[in-house]
């Protein structure tokens, strides 16, 4: 069941245009003056690996299958990453690590994602960021995740068939849980709690909840968070997309 079928929420088809719209909407946006002067500033001085690169600078919509029943949700761009290639998860190792996951488990064409047009697709899945700017020291304010989330219900709502939502991290989850309840007015009680490998039925005609950590590199080099947990994630996904669906009637 996708959230568009929850009870209360009328069924629409996928829309490219609708998804198209929300993501110019995004790239267009200018709520919060802190991140678009930090990611212009970072898009000008640049890094030194990447002082040949034009770099995007801009917000960073979501990318991916509109026709996914798998939604993951992280953090926002990284600086020298997204900021740069103007697609989330591009061009960094956190990517790398998120898209060589992917692949194995069969969301994604090819296992790295150096550029934005270096030909990967996503299968069955769509990536978004709870924030489209890169913060400072990657920590956005309360404000600034709450002035994203017009963004985030834009994309999800036209992405009517999701059955799996992921959150890449605890602010991912929260922003999501934050969408149920503004949008929806769910708010499921016990609240779910984030973990790695943690699952949360949210109600009848919701996505699953899956808790992940996120692939950041303070996680991976420290073996917080390993290849096979975050592949283990991805397949528990996929088990959930290939069980029977039951019905509501």
């Amino acid at each position: 069941m996708s959230l568009a079928s929850a009870p209360g929420a009328e069924f629409r088809p996928p829309s490219l245009a609708a998804l198209r719209e929300a993501q110019v909407a995004i790239v267009g946006c200018g709520d919060c003056a802190r991140l678009r002067d930090y990611c212009a500033r970072v898009a000008t001085q640049k890094k030194a690996a990447h002082r040949d690169d034009v770099y995007w600078g801009r917000p960073v919509p979501g990318f991916g299958d509109s026709d996914a029943r798998v939604l993951l949700v992280g953090l926002a761009p990284a600086a020298h990453g997204a900021n740069r290639t103007g697609r989330v998860f591009t061009g960094d190792g956190s990517g790398d690590f998120l898209f060589g996951a992917l692949f194995e488990t069969g969301f994604a064409s090819i296992p790295t994602s150096r550029r934005a047009d270096d030909g990967l697709t996503l299968r069955d899945a769509y990536v978004l960021s709870a924030v489209r700017c890169a913060p400072p020291d990657n920590k956005p304010t309360p404000d600034e995740i709450a002035r994203c989330r017009r963004h985030l219900t834009a994309e999800i709502a036209a992405l009517p068939r999701l059955r799996v939502v992921v959150a890449l991290g605890k602010i991912g989850h929260d922003a999501y849980l934050a969408y149920l309840a503004a949008a929806h007015g769910v708010r499921p009680r016990p609240r779910p709690a984030f973990g790695h490998g943690s699952e949360a039925r949210l109600g009848p005609g919701l996505p699953t909840l899956l808790g992940c950590y996120h692939p950041s590199r303070q996680n991976t080099n420290t073996g917080k968070l390993s290849a096979p947990m975050m592949r283990a994630v991805f397949l528990r996904a996929r088990a959930i997309l290939e069980a029977p669906q039951v019905s509501l009637a």
